[in-house]
């Protein structure tokens, strides 16, 4: 019995690290192609698989992409959201995300970006989940600044929920020029700064 379940954690360690390849395959594949012109045996080949072997795990290319845009969230979350007990911190945790991200995981900041743009049209496979992230990411914006609102160290002139709205922005704004030009454009300390501006104390 102890032998079945030996080959089982090692058939479950072995399923999982394939999955693992997949998901850093595609991030590489979509960010660099976009949704539309990245294949799933271009992803296939950079995880060193069969086609038929990717779809054992990802039976679709949309289900590939959720899987891999739901991955990065996860990720953030544990890294910056979750136990964060709000208003300055959360507003703090979110520009360290940021550096987080531009020093760490650039293809996944570019396969945001060309997806978050693709998506746009109403019969992109992952539309749906931008709908439902930016709505997200701007109300834990919003909560975070009502929250710094409630103890008297946002500007009396800044309402949270225009604020949460160009935070968002300007994020994604600068995700784009940094994408051109990473040497010279700084995401995370624009942000702050930014930030820092609604604030009556220092971020």
């Amino acid at each position: 019995m102890s032998a079945a379940h030996g080959r089982t954690r090692g058939e479950y360690a072995k399923s999982s690290a394939r999955r693992q390849a997949i998901l850093e395959a595609a991030v590489e594949v979509f960010a660099s192609a976009g949704f539309h012109r990245g294949s799933l045996r271009d992803v296939a080949d950079r995880a060193g698989l069969s086609q038929a072997g990717v779809l054992h795990h990802f039976p679709s290319k949309p289900h590939l992409v959720a899987a891999v845009l739901t991955w990065r969230d996860d990720e953030s979350r544990q890294r910056f959201v979750d136990d964060v007990p709000g208003g300055l911190e959360t507003v703090r945790a979110l520009v360290a995300l940021i550096e987080y991200n531009q020093r760490k995981t650039p293809e996944l900041v570019e396969l945001y970006a060309t997806l978050s743009a693709e998506a746009t049209s109403s019969d992109h496979p992952v539309h749906e989940y931008f709908v439902r992230r930016y709505a997200w990411v701007v109300g834990y914006v919003q909560r975070a600044f009502e929250s710094i609102a409630g103890s008297g160290e946002l500007r009396a002139d800044v309402d949270p929920a225009a604020a949460a709205r160009w935070v968002v922005a300007l994020m994604d704004g600068l995700q784009i020029q940094w994408l051109y030009d990473r040497d010279s454009v700084d995401m995370a300390a624009h942000v702050r700064t930014y930030i820092r501006s609604l604030l009556t104390v220092d971020l």
